[in-house]
Order: C-alpha cells, then structure tokens, then sequence
C-alpha cells in the first residue's frame, strides 16, 4: 500500500465512512423493503440521457438554427435522420426503463420490447406536427414583444420558447402513456428557465410566456388559441379532493381553463377549475377564484377596509 492509498484509509477511518456506509446501508433496505423494491428495484430513465435526447430532438426540428453552426442546405436532410436516429434510440431505450418501472410499481406483466418500440415510433411520427405548433409559437412570441427583433433570436434566446419545446415534445410523450419520461424533460426545461409547464396540461397553438420565469401551468389546465402569460403567472388547483382513506385523489380535473386570446399579466395567480372568457385580460397580481366572461377585464381596486388602514386588494369585472 503506497502512501497514498495510506493517507485516503486513514482519512476514511477519521471522517467515520465506514459507519455512515453501514447505515446509509439499513436505511436504503429499509426503504426498499417498505415499497416492496427489496430484490432488484427497477431502473429509472436517466434525466442526463434525456438531456441529450431533447438537445437531439431540438436540433432536429430546428437544423438551421439548433443544429450544427456549419450545415448547408444539401446536407440538412442528412443531418436530421442522422440526428434523429441517434436521439429516438436513446429514447427507445428510456421508454423501455419507464414500461419496465411502471410494470414493476403496479405489480403488472412486463411489457414486451414491440412496446416500447410502437411507442417510439409513434413519436416520431409526431414531430412533424410538433414543429407546426412550435412555428406558431415562435410567432405569436415575435408578434406579442416590441423588443424581438427576428424570429431566429426568439427562437435562441427566449426561455419561454425554450420551456415551450420541452413541454410540446414531452406532451406528446405524456399522451402516450409515459407520464415519467414526460416530466423529466418538462423539469429539465423547468430548472433551465424557471418556468414550470405539467406535460398533461393541453395547450393550443400560438401560445406565448413573455419573461417567463415563475410561471406555473398545472397539470389539468386547458389552454386556448393566442393566449400570452407573463412572469410569475400561476395556473393552480384550488382544492386537492381526497378520498375515503385520506388520500389525495390523482387526476382530476383542477385547474383552470383559459380560452382563446386570454392575457395574464405578471404575478396573476388563477386557480380551481374555472373558465376564463374568450379574450379576456387578467390584470397583475390579481387573485381569481371564479369564472369570468369573455371580454372580461380584471384587475385590482384598493379601498380601506376599516379605520384601521388595513389594505385589502379585490378584483373588478368589466367589459374591455
């Protein structure tokens, strides 16, 4: 033994490694043996493989742009399969982990590899529609901000934009029966840019997050055609139903929808599920419980609400 390795024993035995292995030890078989996992607990996909994944996919959709800095025209068509067949392996491969654990965790039949191929597949197939709705997002962000200047910096430099590919690509995942691989990517995006987009919510065409960060889309919310969020906007549930034995309820619808042509400006937090009117404008920092009308222009009024000055702050309704 050479003085080094020395040194590291020595080291380990002052720090108490071999005791904090030991029990770190008890506590993970403890854990296992709790959620029935003693013996070979399944494989999660890898959030780093699927990092490289999305950096595949993006690129394959935008070539000319998130691709290689050097491509010509000729060589696009080239680029892209090459790309693309290296990023749906890989994914092929995350899809199998995800079958696999939910298989394991529901104590079912493991499902077969065709599986997970007819699933890769299927998403594949999907991209060219994704692409279509990421166009019209990029638009309605060039179009809604006085600042950008082309469509080419939206697409580069907006982390709107960029939480908004994640979630179309993991939307699509998630439809598809891979809620597991579908949150990872959205949380890739969601530590990246602050914005925190649930792949089950369902969003339409031409939709925009200016500034972005903070915003919060549940997992049920419903959003139309042309509608523009702003910072800190929260789409949230009101209540979590429980059930019988006290747990919470998954699933159910519980957060609001918003039709098409909405605005919601900085801070506004709308929550439960609630309907807001086609083309309404929900002012910043406002607190909205309730349904609202189409046309609807909420914002805030401050009053005195007693003689002690203590400030209350109520949303007004009207027509814009």
């Amino acid at each position: 033994m050479n003085q080094s390795d020395q040194s590291t024993l020595q080291a380990a035995k002052t720090l108490g490694i071999a005791d904090i292995v030991k029990d770190l030890h008890a506590v993970r078989v403890a854990s296992l043996e709790h959620r029935h996992r003693r013996n070979n607990p399944p494989k999660l996909p890898s959030r780093k493989t699927l990092q490289t994944v999305l950096e595949g996919l993006s690129a394959a959709l935008f070539p000319n742009r998130l691709g290689l800095p050097d491509l010509k025209e000729e060589g696009l068509d080239y680029f892209v399969g090459h790309t693309l067949n290296i990023a749906l392996r890989e994914l092929y491969t995350q899809i199998k982990l995800e079958l696999h654990f939910s298989a394991d965790s529901e104590q079912t039949s493991q499902p077969s590899e065709e599986l997970a191929l007819d699933k890769t597949r299927e998403f594949g197939s999907r991209l060219p529609r994704v692409r279509e709705l990421l166009d019209t997002d990029i638009q309605a962000a060039f179009e809604g901000d006085p600042a950008a200047r082309s469509l080419d910096e939206v697409l580069v430099c907006y982390p709107g934009i960029s939480a908004v590919i994640h979630y179309r690509i993991a939307h699509e995942l998630y439809t598809l029966g891979l809620p597991l691989v579908a949150r990872i990517i959205t949380e890739i995006a969601h530590s990246a840019t602050g914005i925190d987009i649930h792949p089950g919510a369902s969003v339409d065409k031409s939709f925009f997050i200016d500034h972005g960060t903070g915003v919060v889309i549940g997992e049920t919310a419903v959003i139309g055609r042309h509608v523009r969020l702003y910072q800190a906007v929260t789409l949230g549930a009101k209540r979590f139903p429980t059930d019988e034995q006290g747990h919470l309820i998954k699933g159910s619808p519980r957060h609001p929808i918003l039709e098409d042509d909405v605005v919601i400006y900085a801070g506004a937090t709308v929550l439960g599920r609630i309907t807001i009117g086609k083309g309404s404008v929900i002012g910043g920092n406002v607190w909205l419980t309730h349904s609202v009308p189409a046309g609807s222009n909420i914002t805030q009024a401050l009053m005195l609400s007693s003689p002690d000055s203590t400030i209350e702050t109520q949303a007004t309704t009207a027509p814009h």
